[in-house]
């Protein structure tokens, strides 16, 4: 027995993995086993505490954050396209605004342009359908412009709605005239001077007996009365051509309403 004990003594001496250096590969020390066990509860009481809070709404935002980020970052080609389209739009309407205040490059032509397109104002076309209407003495007068004046109500009524539904700024901080006012033309889209240009010039050409020069020229007068809105501010160049579209619905709407001579005679005679 005393022999085999220095024996075991020497082995253990001689054994690599009782060394200082080695001890932490055998045994794990008390301070990291304390380190995790606390990370372990950490980490424990933090998923209990996620897991209370992670009620539906919560679920709900946090599966579609992914998609509207996505959404963000992978925009449709059509989206791509009416933004840059509408980008376009407003470049070229700034650029065309040359009489949007006395500042701009026209803007000494300014009350020029405003009178242009004051001749393309619906007041001044409903007075002066009205004035002639109590002078005309034919029926065929007073049935084109009985169906002339429903024309212009319509357009000032309709483009008044249309507005009001889109509530389109224009490219400038313009602000409308008093006229405007009384035809709630106050915004952008569709121009309300350029559909009833439009409208107006289609119903001459159809209803009015014109050599061609004077034809031409009417034509002119409905493009540059739009044009004019565009060069001082008022309205987008998008807004123009909608109102030359949308002018030219009214005038087909209006045809196929068209009242007789017998219909007109029964309103003027009620008036």
């Amino acid at each position: 027995m005393p022999a085999s004990q220095p024996r075991s003594r020497a082995r253990d001496r001689n054994n690599v993995l009782n060394r200082a250096e080695f001890l932490s590969l055998n045994q794990p020390l008390k301070g990291n086993q304390e380190s995790r066990s606390s990370s372990r509860k950490q980490s424990g009481q933090a998923g209990a505490a996620g897991a209370q809070n992670n009620n539906p709404k919560e679920r709900r935002q946090s599966q579609q954050l992914p998609e509207e980020d996505c959404m963000q970052l992978n925009p449709s080609f059509k989206g791509i396209a009416f933004n840059s389209l509408l980008a376009i739009d407003i470049c070229m309407s700034k650029r065309l605004g040359v009489c949007a205040n006395r500042a701009s490059s026209w803007g000494s032509a300014r009350s020029m342009i405003n009178l242009l397109g004051i001749t393309g104002h619906g007041i001044p076309w409903i007075a002066g359908t009205l004035i002639c209407l109590v002078k005309s003495s034919t029926l065929a007068g007073q049935e084109v412009l009985m169906n002339l004046l429903l024309a212009l109500l319509l357009d000032i009524m309709s483009v008044a709605g249309l507005q009001k539904l889109a509530k389109r700024k224009g490219p400038y901080d313009v602000d409308p005239g008093l006229l405007d006012y009384l035809t709630m033309d106050t915004y952008a889209f569709p121009a309300g001077h350029a559909s009833r240009a439009a409208m107006l010039s289609k119903f001459f050409l159809n209803h009015l007996v014109l050599a061609i020069p004077l034809r031409i020229l009417l034509v002119l007068w409905a493009f540059c009365v739009g044009f004019s809105r565009v060069m001082i501010g008022r309205h987008h160049i998008t807004d123009v051509l909608s109102g030359f579209v949308f002018g030219y619905l009214q005038f087909r709407l209006v045809e196929l309403i068209w009242m007789s001579s017998n219909t007109c005679q029964m309103l003027i005679s009620i008036w």
